[in-house]
């Protein structure tokens, strides 16, 4: 036998123990009996592992990656079908760590066309509020009853009703994976209702039992949103009680924050203090200074998140690339005014209406006012159904105002009473420069914070990221602007989100993972919608594959729903059920 040189046995060593950087210099396992069932040829690849590029041709079989060779060298292997990627980049399919497509999964067709055609292949869910676990308290605050609460609280209620949820969204079919963090918010409700107040022993212990059945369930972890109501009544005691049920599963506790304007600072030291007493690591959902009079505490709170790290505390963050952020127009009145569900009932009766102006105008600083962080002049209102509404969309808060002949406070109110709660908004609150300086830190990763639409069918306005999120970082902050890498942007949109996570078989361009695969040309990827038409498709993105299935060929989508359910790191080791 002959020997083999001391140099290339240390080299194959090292790259069996790194998984390597490029295609294996072994010996190929032999092509399955009649050929793969996908070769996609000359692409150049992006990892996800933030190594640079490499040309090679990616061959598939089932939902696997069983080969990854140099280029042309999979040319003459039989093959079901075959993709040119020439001038492509092929990358794992992008993971989006902060979803709202709740609705689609559970009430649409699942195929969220304005999501995959980014290069979503996995969508995580949870922000605040969940569908399940399901009882009588958070069926009423989502306005559920009847015979439409009972099958609900039958389907989703019990133990094991977040597994039931998970379950029964993938079996209606969805064209990306799914998975969710458990509702901080639905945690509260479920225990409290949407009642102010502290949390007494016996509701604490419902809550963590709660947290308990849902990680065994396959949660990620809780996700908070604690500038709503009811998110914003739980205590820094509570959250981390919380915390600590989740803790022996590998969950994370991600946020968004109590504060990202003037108590910013403060907010990022709450969250750290909920990982810390809860011994669970902390990731801060879109990271902002929110507010021209915060811009400057951005760089500060990249230098707090830095000295967390350095002391051993495990915080990271995620961010969407706009200079503004969107979510419910009542954000612009104080939490206590939709205690027990009785926001519309305060906003029909003057006495409470003045209460409400009264305390915006205070403006004490013990609630985030998103209007005047924004101001009138930066509120866009959207998502009208009224139709004596609808001719106001696209205006700006201070226009609308205007038009109806009274102020700001006045026309927000009245928006929200007519609309019964329903109108959301668009609040412009940061700048370009901030949004490049978080971009390049190592512990950011990317999320839509929007849920998935059919832009034949979507009506109204809503944020342009729901469409356009992952191709305007490979567009304009790569190509265009060259504020982050290719490699290093891919590995955030990625293997960084499947780490934090702990989500096996994904994120990575490897040899024995998961085929989900986002093919795009980087010479012409980038973002359509705006917050004027929003629902307009990105470009570049060429295909997409979600477990070795085509879920969008040539930039249309296919109509395919091979997504399945993936959970976190509690779920294996559950209980037998």
């Amino acid at each position: 036998m002959r020997a083999v040189p001391e140099t290339l046995l240390l080299a194959s060593l090292l790259n069996l123990a790194c998984g390597g950087s490029g295609p294996s210099p072994a010996t190929p396992p032999p092509p399955p009996r009649g050929g793969y069932d996908l070769v996609i040829e000359g692409g150049r690849v992006v990892d996800g592992t933030g190594s640079a590029w490499y040309y090679g041709d990616v061959a598939i079989q089932g939902d696997r990656i069983v080969r990854i060779a140099p280029p042309g060298s999979l040319r003459g292997m039989a093959a079901g079908d075959r993709i040119d990627a020439s001038g492509l980049v092929v990358a794992p399919g992008f993971i989006d760590i902060q979803s709202h497509s709740r609705d689609a999964f559970l009430e649409g067709d699942g195929r969220v066309i304005s999501k995959v055609t980014q290069g979503i292949t996995t969508e995580i869910m949870g922000e605040n509020v969940t569908n399940a676990p399901a009882n009588a308290n958070t069926l009423a605050a989502a306005g559920v009853t009847g015979p439409d609460a009972d099958s609900l609280l039958e389907k989703f209620g019990g133990p094991n009703g977040f597994d039931r949820w998970l379950t029964a969204m993938a079996e209606r079919g969805v064209s990306p994976n799914i998975g969710s963090f458990l509702g901080a918010g639905t945690v509260r409700i479920y225990s409290m209702g949407t009642a102010m107040g502290d949390a007494g022993p016996a509701e604490l212990n419902l809550m963590r039992t709660v947290t308990r059945h849902a990680m065994e369930d396959g949660a990620f972890g809780v996700a908070s949103a604690l500038i709503y109501p009811p998110g914003n009544f739980a205590s820094t005691d509570e959250l981390s009680a919380i915390a600590s049920a989740m803790a022996p599963y590998g969950g994370v506790y991600i946020t968004h924050m109590r504060s990202e304007g003037d108590h910013f600072l403060e907010a990022i030291d709450e969250a750290l203090e909920i990982g810390r007493r809860g011994g669970v690591p902390v990731e801060i959902y879109h990271l902002k200074a929110a507010g021209q009079r915060n811009w400057d505490k951005a760089g500060q709170a990249i230098a707090k998140i830095d000295s967390a790290r350095a002391e051993g505390i495990d915080v990271q963050a995620n961010m969407y690339p706009y200079v503004a952020g969107g979510t419910r127009l009542s954000a612009c009145f104080p939490p206590w005014a939709s205690a027990d569900g009785k926001l519309l009932d305060n906003l029909r009766d003057e006495g409470m209406r003045a209460a409400i102006r009264e305390s915006i105008e205070t403006d004490a600083g013990d609630w985030e006012n998103l209007c005047l962080l924004a101001s009138p002049e930066g509120v866009m209102p959207l998502g009208f159904e009224r139709e004596g509404n609808r001719g106001l969309t696209g205006r700006r808060l201070s226009d609308i105002a205007e038009m109806m002949g009274t102020d700001w406070i006045d026309a927000a109110m009245e928006l929200v009473r007519s609309e019964e709660g329903r109108v959301g908004a668009v609040y412009f609150l940061m700048n370009e420069e901030n949004l490049a300086l978080q971009m390049q830190q190592p512990w950011i990763k990317f999320g839509t914070d929007a849920g998935g639409f059919d832009p034949d069918e979507a009506e109204g306005l809503t944020h342009p990221r729901a469409y356009g999120t992952f191709p305007r970082i490979l567009g304009k902050y790569v190509r265009d602007d060259g504020v982050i890498r290719l490699e290093d942007a891919v590995r955030k949109m990625t293997s960084a989100v499947a780490t934090r996570l702990s989500i096996q078989g994904r994120g990575l361009l490897k040899e024995g993972m998961y085929a989900d695969l986002a093919i795009f040309d980087p010479a012409t990827v980038a973002d359509r919608a705006t917050f004027e038409e929003p629902h307009q498709l990105s470009t570049g993105i060429e295909h997409v594959l979600v477990n070795g299935v085509p879920v969008v060929r040539n930039g249309t989508h296919t109509g395919a729903t091979p997504g399945r359910v993936v959970r976190g790191p509690g779920y294996a080791g559950a209980v037998s059920r």
